[in-house]
């Protein structure tokens, strides 16, 4: 709960008059406001918040945070608190709660994997006592302040991702999020449109480290690219986590059941577990987490029961049975790492036979046709029955897959996900595998669509 004249004070607005009920929530998108909630109006690229005040007031809003020189300001709906810059004033109401919270701090950031990372990572931490954390993936400007808000003060821990796509964004939102801990996931040419090269990337990560107090502790993987500048970056205590026994907490996958997973760490700890989802780069996610936990003091079968619990968010891996076929959507997001940690994934599982269903890749700027022609190549060593590519701008990916020695026969180009579907529809057949991965901007989830509403139960896949 907030108190109308603390929020005042930590964002230096005044009220045109004070809420008659209390504030229990802050929000950004007046569809989601209700009792409790105070409004913020926004302004983005693509719309202003104050077109929205009236709407959220007619909603259930409780007041709203707006520009002193705004048109709501000049006719108020409802209380208003006014400010000199929403945004401003958003991440100094954040900055205000920080200040409550009596809870240990831990910050994500990486290229590919922070949503995951944050999210196992309060899994395994739940057994310490109650985790806050980001609200999805809200980890920026906007997003990062309003799933502080959002924190339970009294919080045990908080987990928290920082994320950015241009250099100088991390600085402000670490010294915001003040974190004890930070884990590192893996660096790569994501959202390289914007930087000169990857060393910029992992130098603007490495932020995060920077921000860290001499006492805190950073984990990263030694075994990963960047891992001496990341190290030296890191002012405080280092613990590693990798498939390599120089790392502090070693993690060897069996070769014969590769979602099998032995570690060994500090203090004798032992665990035999089963991950949740396929792949390297799971695994290695799953290590940092395990770290972090252990590091915690979590008790060892409870990080290894709630690891082999945990069921990822939407659209980042998980599979769903449809009409007989599964479809693991991983659509959320696509770079070159994930891309290539997607493709090792499929080619673990264990359905005989494997379809790929892959878009355009995006923020690659000059890099584009290089890295998708690249990912083709890579897509065409694969043991799958086919290749679906969607869109325009994932044509270099099949061009590079042909050029690899691909079959043209076996290859689609498709210049929407329905079109997709329907390539697919005849194709597929029982216990058949796809993976479906793209960038959000490309809505591939839409293949899934397409086939699950052309898909009646009980009828039988390709028929």
């Amino acid at each position: 709960m907030f108190e109308a004249a603390q929020l005042a004070a930590w964002c230096g607005g005044r009220w045109t008059f004070r809420p008659a009920a209390p504030i229990t929530r802050v929000v950004h998108d007046s569809r989601h406001v209700g009792p409790g909630a105070l409004f913020v109006a926004v302004a983005g690229a693509r719309d202003d918040g104050h077109r929205f005040v009236a709407d959220a007031f007619a909603r259930g809003a409780v007041a709203a945070l707006v520009r002193a020189d705004s048109e709501p300001a000049r006719r108020p709906p409802g209380p208003l608190l006014l400010v000199g810059d929403t945004r401003r004033a958003l991440t100094d109401l954040a900055r205000g709660h920080r200040a409550r919270w009596r809870g240990h701090v831990i910050g994500v950031t990486g290229s590919v994997g922070k949503t995951t990372a944050k999210d196992l990572a309060a899994a395994l931490l739940a057994p310490l006592g109650p985790v806050a954390g980001t609200i999805g993936n809200w980890n920026n400007d906007v997003g990062l302040p309003l799933s502080m808000l959002a924190a339970d003060a009294a919080a045990a821990w908080a987990v928290f991702e920082v994320g950015m796509n241009h250099p100088g964004e991390l600085a402000p939102l670490c010294n915001l999020l003040k974190p004890h801990w930070a884990i590192l996931t893996r660096i790569g040419p994501v959202h390289i449109e914007f930087f000169e090269n990857e060393e910029a990337i992992a130098c603007e990560k490495a932020t995060l480290l920077r921000a860290l107090p001499p006492n805190g502790l950073a984990i990263l993987a030694p075994d990963e690219p960047w891992y001496d500048l990341l190290r030296a970056s890191a002012p405080c205590h280092l613990v590693t986590a990798g498939l390599t026994e120089a790392a502090d907490y070693v993690g060897r996958r069996d070769p014969v059941d590769p979602v099998r997973l032995l570690v060994r760490g500090p203090r004798g700890l032992s665990l035999d577990v089963r991950l949740p989802l396929r792949g390297e780069a799971f695994a290695r996610t799953a290590l940092r987490a395990i770290a972090v936990a252990a590091e915690a003091g979590a008790p060892p079968e409870k990080i290894a029961r709630r690891l082999e619990q945990f069921r990822p968010p939407p659209m980042r891996g998980g599979e769903e049975t449809i009409g007989g076929v599964i479809w693991i959507n991983d659509a959320y997001n696509a770079n070159p790492i994930s891309v290539s940690a997607a493709l090792q994934a499929l080619a673990e599982h264990p359905s005989p036979r494997r379809w790929v269903v892959l878009g355009a890749m995006r923020e690659l700027g000059r890099h584009s046709a290089e890295y998708h022609a690249a990912a083709g190549r890579e897509a065409a060593c694969g043991p799958w029955e086919g290749i679906v590519i969607v869109g325009p701008e994932a044509a270099p990916v099949a061009d590079g897959a042909v050029s690899a020695g691909w079959p043209v026969a076996r290859l689609a180009r498709c210049r929407t996900p329905e079109e997709a579907a329907e390539w697919l529809r005849p194709r597929l057949a029982q216990g058949d595998a796809v993976l479906v991965k793209a960038s959000r901007g490309e809505r591939l989830e839409r293949v899934i669509e397409a086939w699950a509403a052309r898909t009646r139960p009980g009828k039988e896949a390709g028929g």
